[in-house]
């Protein structure tokens, strides 16, 4: 195929927390979206990650949770129990959110996170479960820490944000609120797009 008949895509970084290692048993307890940028046949071109975002907390959909995953995001499960978004109805939010912000640049909407393996987990089982379709299709998922990797030709468990060139990183803290390490790592995502990789001898 021709590249310049490639559909582009549209990169969204999403981060999630929840109260457990798996979905199902355990609850996400809030997510947060940011649109990272735009790659057709021409290249990459980043957006500003804090213009297009979504961010929603959830009710809990089970009793259990893990007491040290609950302590990362800091949130309360009692207040959203009574105060969370019901996931059925932020799910669809963002479902339509994903498709609006896709047809407006003209390109496929595609999931990225780091690493994207456990965020996609989650939000992947969340929208089946309850609107029973994914706006990046089953596969619409790109992986920060592969990425990484794969330009700067090292082995996928060696990777840590510690290890990459400063210039890479976003100068914004982690903060384990899901919006704002969306945010963060939207800027990660843009600059790992961007990059050359490492020279190697």
């Amino acid at each position: 195929m021709s590249p310049r008949k490639l559909k582009p895509s549209l990169y969204i970084s999403v981060d999630i927390e929840a109260d457990g290692p798996i979905p199902g048993p355990y609850s996400m307890l809030s997510f947060g979206a940011a649109v990272a940028g735009r790659q057709d046949a021409d290249g990459f071109a980043p957006a500003d990650p804090e213009e297009r975002t979504f961010y929603r907390e959830l009710r809990p959909i089970s009793e259990e949770f893990v007491p040290e995953a609950l302590a990362v995001s800091g949130l309360d499960r009692a207040a959203l129990a009574e105060k969370g978004a019901e996931p059925a109805v932020a799910l669809a939010e963002f479902g339509a959110w994903v498709r609006e912000v896709g047809a407006e640049a003209g390109a496929q909407p595609v999931m990225c996170g780091y690493p994207a393996s456990y965020d996609w987990t989650f939000l992947y089982w969340y929208l089946i479960r309850f609107t029973g379709e994914s706006p990046f299709g089953h596969s619409g998922c790109l992986d920060m820490k592969t990425l990484y990797a794969t330009k700067a030709g090292v082995p996928l468990r060696a990777v840590a944000k510690g290890t990459m060139p400063r210039e890479l990183l976003s100068r914004r803290r982690h903060t384990h609120h899901s919006l704002d390490d969306a945010i963060e790592q939207a800027e990660l995502l843009a600059n790992l797009m961007t990059w050359e990789g490492a020279a190697r001898g």
